[in-house]
């Protein structure tokens, strides 16, 4: 499998009144095409913050981000912004949904953004939304699905570029147990039937060991 992203020497850290606070030191870590890996370790530890600069969300102090051997940091950043609507999908604890569009909608915007052809996207959306079982949901708008169909159309949203990397924040953090045990089968399929990359930040330890592989963080750390 080729590497598909790497962090190399990633530090973060944020200014405080008591000083400055680092919250990542020297974090090196590489992920290859088609693997599955967590990221997991106590609150604090920085498994957000560094799954935010692995995604181009935020900016380390140091360190560089290589996607496919290219230094994702050196762009401006019109250019990021591209970069992270065309290459990396991203699923958090809470869908951020907009509540104004339906699931159709919500599914189609990162195929909108980069301007592609409104019928293109639109069938792409409903392949995907109905490859996630919620083809009689499309036009039902977020406050009328249930929290697991909501998080189904945040993963529809998230590969509705294709493109192959998923970066996923305690996805199952705010749904019941046999939700998120569903979800997690998803990600599961997606990964073994599409070959989909995912890296997963998850406090749920019988979860996290189903992945290829299981990264700890303590204290801005991989142990």
């Amino acid at each position: 499998m080729s590497e598909l992203i790497a962090a190399v020497d990633i530090q973060k850290s944020f200014r405080t009144e008591a000083g400055e606070l680092q919250v990542l030191k020297n974090i090196n870590l590489s992920i290859h095409e088609g693997e599955m890996v967590s990221i997991t370790g106590a609150s604090g530890a920085g498994k957000s913050t560094l799954m935010h600069i692995l995604g181009a969300l935020d900016r380390p102090t140091a360190g560089r981000i290589l996607f496919r051997d290219a230094d994702v940091f050196s762009m401006d950043e019109s250019a990021l912004a591209l970069f992270r609507n065309r290459s990396i999908g991203f699923v958090f604890q809470f869908h951020h949904l907009l509540p104004e569009f339906n699931a159709l909608e919500n599914t189609m915007l990162p195929g909108l953004i980069s301007k592609k052809p409104y019928a293109d996207v639109q069938k792409r959306a409903e392949e995907l939304l109905g490859d996630l079982g919620l083809s009689r949901r499309l036009h039902h708008r977020p406050g009328e699905l249930s929290g697991g169909e909501q998080q189904r159309v945040a993963v529809a949203r998230a590969l509705m570029q294709d493109s192959g990397l998923v970066l996923a924040d305690e996805p199952t953090g705010n749904l019941d147990t046999a939700t998120g045990n569903s979800l997690f089968e998803l990600f599961l399929d997606l990964n073994k039937e599409k070959k989909i990359t995912f890296i997963i930040v998850t406090h749920n330890m019988s979860l996290s060991d189903r992945c290829h592989r299981v990264l700890r963080m303590a204290d801005g750390t991989l142990v």
